[in-house]
């Protein structure tokens, strides 16, 4: 592990080209981390608005041909916009709260403030600069550790079989075909990571979700109906659910903007902290905030949720050492093709949500210890100790005991169930203290 990092220490590691029997693998490997985060969100919302089964395939379907793109922007980039860094992009779950709400609107009302809500993320991204300071390491440490933080209660989940087995089939949660399947995700992907050389190290996840895989065939808990359902081409047609001005969606959608862009700038800052082990700089975290709306706005066209960088892809990215833009601008293709041909993403979608438990537990770990790098660049003076404090104090507290906000006013936002999310208190609060808090000489 020790090895990657040095090879990719500083902004070379970012710009070095693997070959394609390596970069193709490793962009796999960041397919499968975040493919699962992906469809789950446009499920949620094709379920909540009663889309047809029809429309809710092709939705799923443009969120990762949406995805692809969006990548691509990223790792690609075109003058200031995009980060150059292997930073993977995805549906967004931090939007849906504010979503469901104009349920009677429908679709197309979500998707026109989706686009505005990008626009100004790009001029949030733009007008980073002069405000760069107020995002030290002290405050985007804390916005990554309270990813990481949230995030492995997530992976737990999937590890154990997954949200929908553990809210329909409670009784076989957790029973020890899953444990083992995630087990042997973890472990062989451990093994590889600590005593692989080359590519068997860097591709370690991927190994073990494979081996994974095997064992769950094994037991019998591949859905292969999965596949065989599964159509062969899909065409991303823009403006489907046409556009539809409604005032409050805006609103909230240029509020999330401002609490994605947090999000972003956290796991950028993880990415070249796990990566090369330094700090975002200045252009990265700009150009990728850009990036991020550019993104968005260009997923609302084809009928997509809004777009983030995706945490679980840093966690990777640290856990491999492998900061090469180039790997993910690989993974970028690849859900293009997935989007494009069904049949390609069936295969993933067979696979238990176990498997990917597995690797998520790693990876949701090491974004968290990324964010505790970042804290220790910080002189822990007694302000900044305050701040530190405080901001895990209200993110962790709200998000184990989510009953404190629970008559909370809603305000038309779901405000209590944004509270509890960890993240957004501790980010807002971490940004907030650290702005108005003096320092003391």
């Amino acid at each position: 592990m020790a090895r990657s990092r040095k090879k990719s220490r500083g902004g070379s590691g970012a710009n070095k080209k693997l070959p394609l029997n390596q970069s193709i693998p490793l962009g796999i490997q960041h397919v499968f981390a975040m493919f699962a985060g992906n469809i789950t969100v446009p499920l949620i919302v094709a379920g909540v608005f009663g889309v047809t089964t029809a429309e809710k395939i092709f939705l799923i379907q443009m969120a990762l041909f949406a995805a692809g793109v969006a990548t691509i922007i990223q790792t690609v980039g075109y003058k200031n916009i995009g980060s150059r860094l292997p930073i993977i992009q995805g549906t967004s779950f931090a939007f849906i709260p504010i979503m469901l709400p104009f349920k009677a609107f429908g679709l197309g009302a979500i998707f026109t403030a989706a686009f505005i809500g990008g626009i100004f993320q790009i001029w949030i991204g733009k007008m980073l600069k002069p405000i760069r300071h107020m995002f030290p390491p002290l405050v985007t440490g804390i916005v990554v550790l309270m990813i990481g933080i949230s995030l492995l209660k997530v992976g737990f989940k999937y590890a154990g079989g997954g949200v929908w087995l553990m809210n329909n089939k409670p009784e076989i949660f957790g029973n020890w075909e899953h444990l083992l399947i995630a087990g042997t995700v973890l472990i062989v992907a451990l093994l590889c990571n600590i005593r692989g050389k080359g590519m068997v190290s860097a591709a370690s996840i991927l190994i073990g979700i494979i081996a994974g895989f095997v064992i769950a065939a094994l037991l019998g808990e591949i859905r292969w109906g999965k596949i065989a359902a599964a159509g062969w081409f899909a065409f991303p047609m823009p403006f489907q659910y046409g556009i539809d001005f409604v005032w409050g969606a805006v609103i909230l959608m240029l509020f999330m903007s401002i609490v994605t862009t947090i999000e972003t700038i956290g796991d950028i800052s993880a990415t070249t902290m796990g990566g090369a082990n330094r700090e975002a700089t200045d252009k990265e975290l700009s150009g990728g905030i850009m990036a991020d709306g550019v993104g968005t706005a260009f997923a609302s066209i084809f009928n997509a949720m809004p777009n983030t960088s995706y945490s679980q892809n840093a966690g990777l990215v640290a856990f491999t050492g492998v900061i090469s833009r180039h790997v993910g601008t690989v993974a970028g293709v690849i859900l293009i093709l997935l989007g494009l041909f069904p049949k390609l993403g069936g295969v993933i979608a067979a696979m238990p949500d176990s498997v990917i438990g597995g690797a998520a537990i790693i990876m949701f770990g090491l974004i968290a210890g990324a964010g505790i790098k970042l804290i220790s660049k910080a002189e822990m003076s007694q302000r900044n100790i305050l701040i530190l404090s405080l901001s895990l104090s209200f993110g962790i507290g709200l998000y184990a005991f989510p009953e404190f906000v629970a008559h909370v006013p809603d305000l038309g936002i779901k405000l209590g169930l944004l509270l509890t999310t960890g993240l957004i208190p501790a980010g807002l609060l971490a940004f907030i203290l650290n702005a108005t808090l003096p320092n003391k000489k």
